[in-house]
């Protein structure tokens, strides 16, 4: 432990307090909590100082650190920081590093208690320097944020424009219009099966049972619904890897980068781009572009985002879900090509933004989640990194 750093138990920094419960509370502009998040906004708050806020049932390791006016449900725990001692948002990073979720305590839902978190021991730096740590560690999020921001606003434009071209059809108002599968579409155009336009293959699980075919560390990269969840136009992560011995005996297809792939069970219609060769589960399809195709994997996945899945038929009486046969039945317009090319040149660079932002958003992400534990244990300080935050910011 570095020079004039001090150990605490919790409950010298902070007083542990319980959430209440929100049904009867009114509409308002206080964000209430739960341990997933923000659950809607009610008419009082229970404390209107800077708080981190712990669950104390569900998912354990879901900390927030909130500074305004907030109501907390009865499944998640405030604090009231002693700031004489600690920081609070430096608190929040210091939680952000433990795994609470292996001290559960709870039989059925994982739970979190008061005693136990009272006498969890927590070692911290002055003030001084636990502001310094919460500085650097929040100008990262920050920009993650604006980064994350800034990519909606060209996801958001770039659907407007392709909903303008292809649902719509603004550009195409004077022209001749006939009659489709899908409605009034610029003559000359057509509606097809996906499959027609793209060769679709569909994921696979290899054997649970035989552990040898999973990593969590290395390997080719497979694809979960919950993975598909955690990105946003791109897929950089996931939780587990499939060896390479693995996809090749259990002949799981390999989906090429740039290839948009869907989920179409239990949570149907989730949307990516690949970013590298990777592997999938048995939930997710892959729309590799034909040679024959005019269809761009731009066009394909703004289609699939803005596709009405409840038109599918669910195959499953236990979840919602459709079948690989379904989807490949799915109908999209195909556009001449000459409507097609001038679209792609105003969507490139949109796409070409998306995934440099991406990719940037990528790395300060592994910086702060490396960053992290590293200060908050005192192997790396403030006055060593300071400067190369600030040129990469």
């Amino acid at each position: 432990m570095p020079q004039n750093w001090k150990t605490y138990k919790l409950s010298e920094v902070a007083k542990i307090k319980y959430g209440k419960d929100h049904k009867k509370l009114e509409e308002g502009t206080f964000p209430c909590y739960g341990t997933g998040g923000i659950m809607r906004y009610v008419d009082k708050c229970l404390h209107n100082e800077e708080s981190v806020l712990i669950p104390r049932k569900g998912s354990l390791n879901n900390i927030y650190y909130v500074d305004r006016p907030f109501w907390t449900v009865d499944t998640l725990f405030w604090t009231q920081v002693n700031t004489e001692l600690i920081f609070p948002k430096y608190l929040y990073y210091n939680l952000k590093t433990v795994d609470f979720a292996s001290k559960d305590v709870g039989s059925a839902v994982p739970s979190l208690t008061t005693s136990l978190l009272n006498s969890f021991e927590i070692t911290v730096p002055p003030l001084q320097e636990q502001k310094a740590i919460a500085s650097i560690l929040s100008a990262l999020d920050d920009k993650i944020e604006l980064n994350l921001q800034m990519n909606k606003t060209l996801e958001d434009m770039a659907m407007a424009l392709y909903k303008h071209w292809f649902v719509d059809f603004g550009p195409f108002q004077n022209g001749e219009f006939v009659d489709s599968e899908l409605g009034m579409i610029p003559k000359g155009w057509d509606v097809k099966n996906v499959e027609d336009e793209f060769n679709i293959s569909i994921g696979r699980t290899p054997p649970r049972k035989e552990k040898k075919w999973f990593s969590t560390v290395s390997g080719v990269k497979w694809i979960s619904i919950r993975d598909m969840g955690n990105a946003n136009t791109y897929i950089f992560n996931v939780s587990e890897y499939l060896t390479e011995e693995a996809v090749k005996s259990k002949n799981v297809p390999l989906v090429p980068a740039n290839t948009v792939i869907l989920s179409f069970k239990l949570t149907v219609g989730r949307v990516s781009i690949t970013t590298e060769n990777m592997v999938s589960n048995e939930a997710i399809a892959h729309f590799v572009k034909s040679k024959k195709t005019t269809i761009t994997s731009e066009y394909l996945y703004l289609a699939l985002k803005s596709f009405d899945y409840n038109s599918l038929a669910s195959t499953s009486s236990i979840a919602t879900a459709v079948n690989s046969k379904t989807v490949k039945g799915m109908k999209i317009i195909v556009p001449v090509s000459s409507s097609v090319q001038p679209f792609q040149h105003e969507i490139n660079a949109l796409f070409e933004m998306i995934k440099n932002i991406s990719i940037e958003t990528e790395t300060l992400t592994t910086l702060r989640d490396t960053l992290l534990p590293k200060l908050i244990s005192g192997e790396v300080r403030v006055k060593d990194i300071e400067q190369t935050i600030a040129q990469m910011l």
